[in-house]
């Protein structure tokens, strides 16, 4: 079964930076459709950016044009560079296929980003 390993998260300031990475035990990057998603506090898991296999990358409307997901096949990896954070992008990420249940058993720790105002 495929392990999903989420890491780069942090504390950081309204307007900062940061790089989030997500790893994977196999190659399945070439296969799926992935998505980053966010849970805030209190709140529903949410899709917040997909890459597909051909690297079509889509996003919610909140953070379009701040955040950008892309992959490193040789390194099993895709990631999500997110720019001008702001404190409602505050959250546990994570990154599983596109569609995951709640239920599916890759879904990982998520790592945690906090924006302070």
């Amino acid at each position: 079964q495929v392990q999903l390993v989420e890491s780069g998260g942090g504390l950081v300031q309204t307007g900062e930076s940061l790089t989030l990475s997500c790893a994977a035990s196999e190659s399945i990057f070439n296969f799926y459709v992935m998505g980053w998603y966010r849970q805030a506090p209190g709140k529903q898991r949410e899709l917040v950016a997909s890459i597909s296999p051909g690297s079509r990358t889509t996003y919610a409307d909140s953070v379009e044009g701040r955040y950008t997901v892309y992959r490193d096949n040789a390194k099993n990896t895709i990631y999500l560079r997110m720019n001008s954070l702001k404190p409602e992008d505050t959250g546990v990420y994570y990154c599983n296929r596109l569609g995951a249940t709640n239920g599916d058993h890759a879904w990982g720790q998520g790592t945690q980003v906090t924006v302070s105002s």
